[in-house]
């Protein structure tokens, strides 16, 4: 098993002066189950290099036994510092691909280029395709074969509007992600806030939040199996 994860590059989060980036939960715990499940895991971004991290994803309140785990894996440290130019990648070389979310997929992997090639190609070559809390975003853009929106009539879910709401962000997101996802047609669901909720519609594996990180993972896995 072969598994691209990709991650933002983009660190400003609207115009609060604050930063953003991915969420340090969203990528540790899929990366540990893949890893564990025995999955060679390439980790790619739009720039390459070190993605920024979400320094609210790191406040002490915000640690899992994931987070724990990779604050003391160096050698996962250094691979994550080192990800692959997105550009430079070749879906060919992957069973699935992963996106783990925070804030920053909104600005820039909605509208990546090479994430957008990437998604379809996968989708329409019948391949696992995975994402978790905001990533679900870059969906926004990407249609299936036959033209429609990829998440057209599929069950999806991703950040709900309360979520979004709770911690205070509603205006500074470019868009929100449940409202996306219904506008394209997705057939969206939510559980109660900040709890795990994952659903899978053929291929396709979304996660409403950091708390669903670990399971979307397994229920990707699932579909490799």
């Amino acid at each position: 098993m072969k598994i691209l994860m990709v991650l933002t590059s983009y660190d400003e989060l609207g115009d609060t002066g604050e930063k953003t980036g991915f969420w340090l939960e969203e990528f540790a715990a899929p990366y540990y189950v893949f890893k564990d499940a025995g999955a060679v895991v390439t980790l790619a971004s739009p720039k390459g290099g070190q993605p920024p991290l979400d320094p609210k994803s790191d406040a002490e309140d915000a640690q899992t036994e994931a987070t724990k785990r990779f604050k003391k894996d160096e050698s996962t440290q250094k691979i994550l510092a080192e990800t692959r130019v997105l550009a430079n990648i070749r879906d060919q070389d992957f069973d699935a691909i992963f996106f783990p979310g925070g804030h920053g997929p909104l600005w820039d992997l909605t509208n990546d280029a090479d994430s957008k090639r990437l998604i379809e190609t996968f989708a329409n070559s019948d391949r696992p395709v995975g994402a978790v809390c905001h990533a679900p975003a870059v969906f926004k853009h990407i249609k299936s074969a036959d033209g429609q929106p990829l998440v057209f009539g599929k069950r999806v879910t991703g950040f709900t509007n309360t979520e979004e709401e709770g911690v205070g962000l509603t205006d500074v997101v470019p868009f929100l992600v449940e409202d996306m996802l219904k506008e394209n047609g997705g057939l969206y669901e939510k559980g109660d806030d900040w709890a795990s909720f994952v659903l899978t519609d053929g291929k396709l594996v979304t996660g409403q939040n950091p708390d669903s990180s670990e399971e979307a993972a397994r229920a990707l896995l699932a579909l490799l199996k």
